[in-house]
């Protein structure tokens, strides 16, 4: 029985150095070439866009002023409604312009009776100086009169319509269509031509101005890159909002000019922009955030910003499969971002294999077997649920 019971212990001890001797022979097995995902590098036109700060501006401003004086007798308008062009806001006292409109009518009246009897004098004198019966002073003298007369009828004329005038700007009317605001002439104020303060203020909101802001070295830069030709403008020129609470503002709208001259102070250029605004939701002095196109790049090289890396110094990097399927890095220079992307401008040229996936414990000259990355791929999903990196950019 006990040589029994030896033999069983016998095969069982020599059954686990077997399995300890394959499980050895199995890590000890060679294993291939590490598998990457990789992006071919190529070129294609890309938009650039550059988001700028901006600031609303009324598409048309009026001040609403007195140009006569006298006492406001009425406000005609809703502070807050919208008005339009020509319609009565302001009555002012009109007593006084009566009187001047009766006076300046009279007084054309009393020339032209004028012109009458001084132009029937020169008339009679005429035919008296022909048989010597007067001196050719005298006749000089009536016609002389009679002209005076036709042109105090003139100034009278002048003088009745400017009267009219002024009778017409007791009340005050809206010069432009637009919103107006706040009165800060209540019934009963004494208002005059010459004052600065306004009445009332009129804008019209729809469309609506955005003054951008860019710096002049941003502008100068774009305008040599067009004219190298390395950009191309874009001829839609279209231009969108963001809102002070970074929600988008759906209409766009489109550039309208730059300004000619740059502010000392900030070193920035104003570009205005135009956007239809038929909501009302958009009001001047508003913060705004523009996205614009400034060019067309034809020969753009996008590599997904998961792929690239900084080095201890700061400059981007990236891992490319090279000849025989090696590792070779490669020193990159990057302009902006576009979407998830880098726009490269050095380092890489068309065809080239950028490592997206599985480059991390990569070293240069390591071989590896590289696939075509698929960013909807479960492996791609699940590194990106562990913080890899995140999917390819769309360009915009």
């Amino acid at each position: 029985m006990a040589n029994k019971r030896h033999g069983v212990a016998v095969l069982a001890l020599a059954l686990a150095l077997a399995a300890c001797g394959g499980g050895k022979e199995q890590q000890q097995a060679p294993q291939g070439p590490p598998s990457v995902g990789y992006v071919v590098v190529r070129q294609q036109p890309v938009t650039l866009t550059s988001e700028l700060p901006g600031r609303t501006t009324a598409f048309e401003t009026s001040e609403v002023r007195p140009q006569v004086n006298g006492l406001v007798l009425e406000r005609l308008f809703v502070e807050g409604d919208v008005v339009r062009k020509g319609q009565p806001l302001y009555r002012i006292d009109p007593s006084p312009y009566q009187a001047q409109v009766a006076s300046a009518r009279a007084a054309l009246t009393r020339a032209r009776a004028s012109i009458a009897s001084s132009g029937a004098l020169a008339r009679r004198y005429g035919e008296l100086v022909k048989i010597n019966a007067i001196s050719r002073q005298d006749l000089e003298n009536a016609q002389t009169t009679a002209q005076q007369a036709q042109a105090d009828v003139a100034a009278q004329q002048a003088a009745l319509r400017t009267a009219q005038i002024d009778l017409a700007r007791t009340t005050i009317r809206a010069p432009i269509t637009g919103r107006i605001g706040r009165s800060v002439f209540t019934t009963g104020a004494l208002v005059s031509a010459a004052q600065t303060d306004a009445l009332a203020t009129i804008q019209r909101i729809d469309p609506i101005y955005v003054d951008i802001q860019q710096s002049s070295s941003d502008l100068l830069k774009l305008r040599q890159q067009i004219m190298s030709g390395k950009l191309t403008r874009d001829g839609n020129a279209r231009v969108k909002l963001k809102l002070e609470d970074g929600s988008d503002y759906g209409p766009e709208g489109t550039l309208r000019f730059a300004d000619v001259t740059v502010d000392p102070t900030t070193g920035s250029q104003v570009i205005r922009a135009l956007f239809p605004n038929h909501n009302g939701l958009l009001l001047p002095g508003m913060f705004v955030r523009a996205s614009l196109a400034q060019g067309v790049d034809q020969n753009a090289m996008l590599v997904p910003q998961r792929a690239v890396t900084r080095d201890e110094k700061g400059n981007a990097t990236a891992m490319v499969i090279g000849a025989d399927n090696k590792v070779q890095p490669r020193m990159l220079q990057t302009s902006r971002t576009i979407g998830d992307n880098w726009l490269v401008t050095d380092g890489l040229k068309p065809g080239d294999k950028v490592i997206v996936e599985g480059g991390m414990m990569l070293r240069p000259g390591m071989a590896v077997q590289g696939k075509p990355w698929n960013p909807n791929a479960p492996a791609a999903a699940a590194q990106q649920g562990n913080g890899a990196g995140a999917p390819a950019a769309q360009a915009k």
